[in-house]
């Protein structure tokens, strides 16, 4: 299979160079993904809203490329501040809690001071129920 790149419209892509998610055999790798809206490109202030918003910009990534939530296998949680951490948890488990990938949270700066939470995920694509 070729590799295959997805954009999510975001300006920041074709600023920086480079694609939300890309395929690569069975394997999809999402980049770190704020909590921008990008039809709007705005941001909520709070993390829990931002982390939900993630979420959806993860998902549409990952239906981009024919996969879905449960195919992640790997999640790399980023913010500047861990005691933003402890209140994302709802919102993480209400997206993996039944998937529960291997993950792991850094605390690091991130691009723009209103971004408060950027989520990276790996997903490999699964032999679905009447796929050939």
């Amino acid at each position: 299979m070729a590799r295959l790149r997805f954009s999510s419209g975001s300006r920041f892509e074709e600023e920086i160079g480079y694609s939300r998610a890309v395929i690569d055999g069975d394997w999809i790798f999402v980049s770190g993904t704020t909590g921008f809206d990008y039809a709007t490109m705005t941001i909520e202030p709070g993390v829990i809203e931002q982390c939900d918003q993630a979420f959806r910009n993860i998902e549409a990534a990952l239906k981009q490329a024919n996969g879905r939530i449960e195919d992640i296998v790997r999640a790399n949680f980023i913010l500047p501040d861990r005691a933003d951490w402890p209140p994302c948890w709802p919102v993480v488990k209400k997206w993996l809690g039944r998937v529960r990938p291997a993950s792991t949270m850094i605390v690091a700066g991130l691009q723009a001071p209103e971004m408060r939470i950027e989520i990276e995920v790996t997903a490999r694509l699964r032999r679905r129920e009447g796929d050939k």
